[in-house]
């Protein structure tokens, strides 16, 4: 039987009734919306198994297929624990992950979407949160489309694509894991070209051309994500020292993490304001708020250039006894 994308979606969300799941719609930047109409992919959480203290957690994609299987040490957000498995919409696999208690942790397979595995790395079991911006893994082994092994046991030649595998973005020799010599790419989305020089993975240096013929060069790393002068204790203690706990909230001893993202702009201004995660009216304001008055940022870098960059941070409320 051929369900149609409406009883898929409705059937997801009837279950939260009967098998007691959580169902959130959110776009595919992570931030939380209220109607599945506006959502890109739709998450649903429901209770540990039998003799298990992991949440299963599944997301599917607008038109009902499958996105994400894995298991959680919590609701809200993730903890990934174990295997996770993400699809790509044409439903093959995407990659197939090891973590421990939220942190990627072990082998890493990424597939191309005809089915081929592309790409196996290593992440050391050190801890370290999972994000967009971790490099600590070591790359064991890379394939060409047609299963042609390039790289073996971190040694060879290394190609990387495009978000649609349509093309190959950069590309350049590996040595035990490690970039060497000279690296090329191109980025069509961003309009950039680029020629880099690495030694035992070290940029000694990089040159980028951009859509309008400006020449940049850069040291060290080709990206740099914006940070609060002073860094995260400094940031910690901006929001210590300026968050007002909301009266309403304190009195009804309302208490929660407000997640807000928003844009750390090429002067390090920040804008796009937005609660990617929401408590109540009354915290989810407040966060905004000391966010919005927050100092400049340094702004982050793309090849030696200031860029905007999104950025979220959790704000906890919490009140003392």
């Amino acid at each position: 039987m051929k369900l149609s994308l409406t009883s898929v979606l409705l059937f997801i969300t009837s279950l939260c009734f009967a098998q007691r799941q959580n169902v959130y719609f959110l776009k595919n930047n992570g931030i939380y919306v209220s109607t599945r109409d506006s959502a890109d992919f739709i998450r649903v959480i429901s209770e540990p198994d039998s003799g298990s203290a992991q949440y299963n957690v599944k997301e599917y994609y607008a038109n009902g297929a499958k996105k994400l299987i894995g298991k959680s040490v919590t609701i809200d957000p993730q903890k990934f624990d174990g295997l996770k498995l993400s699809f790509f919409k044409n439903g093959q696999k995407e990659s197939v992950t090891n973590y421990k208690n939220g942190s990627k942790a072990g082998d890493e397979f990424d597939y191309f979407p005809n089915g081929k595995i592309y790409l196996q790395k290593f992440y050391p079991d050190n801890g370290k949160p999972d994000n967009k911006f971790r490099d600590d893994f070591n790359i064991v082994a890379l394939n060409d489309s047609i299963g042609r092994r390039l790289l073996t046991n971190g040694t060879g030649h290394y190609q990387a694509y495009d978000d649609d595998f349509t093309y190959v973005n950069e590309e350049g020799e590996m040595k035990n894991g490690k970039m060497t010599g000279t690296w090329k790419g191109d980025f069509k989305n961003e309009h950039i070209t680029f020629t880099e020089i690495y030694d035992n993975d070290v940029l000694i240096s990089g040159t980028a051309i951009t859509e309008d013929g400006k020449n940049t060069s850069y040291t060290k790393s080709r990206l740099t994500i914006p940070e609060f002068n002073g860094g995260i204790p400094a940031f910690s203690r901006y929001l210590g020292d300026n968050i007002v706990y909301p009266i309403y909230a304190r009195k009804n001893n309302i208490e929660g993490r407000v997640i807000v993202s928003f844009i750390v702009e090429k002067d390090g201004l920040v804008s796009n304001i937005k609660v990617a995660r929401s408590v109540n009216k009354e915290l989810d304001e407040e966060a905004v708020r000391v966010i919005k008055e927050s100092p400049r940022w340094t702004p982050g870098t793309r090849f030696g250039l200031p860029v905007r960059i999104e950025y979220a941070v959790p704000i906890a409320f919490t009140l003392k006894n």
